[in-house]
């Protein structure tokens, strides 16, 4: 087989599995999570989270909140429960203007 004629197969194969995702609602965009991962920041009804879900509400990358709990600096401040950040849900939801 010639690597050109590869190429283009694997091409048109990526192509039809990427239209179908779309087709289908399982494909996501970007490296954001899943919509249904996570509940909507209005119906979270415990006072803390976990860093990856307050990532996903506040619109960054678990890593950017671990940096502003190391550095003491954010928008956010984390309580530290045995050794884990946990965010508080009260404080999300007024940084980005979300009802009680």
């Amino acid at each position: 087989m010639d690597t050109d004629t590869d190429y283009r197969r694997i091409r048109e194969l990526l192509e039809r599995a990427v239209a179908l995702g779309r087709e289908q609602g399982t494909l996501q965009q970007g490296n954001a999570h899943p919509d249904y991962k996570w509940p909507p920041l209005s119906a979270v009804n415990s006072p803390t989270v976990g860093t990856e879900q307050a990532a996903y509400y506040l619109g960054r990358k678990g890593q950017t909140l671990r940096e502003w709990a190391c550095f003491d600096r954010g928008p956010v401040r984390p309580l530290r429960v045995n050794g884990r950040l946990q965010w508080p849900v009260p404080r999300i939801r007024e940084v980005m203007g979300v009802p009680a």
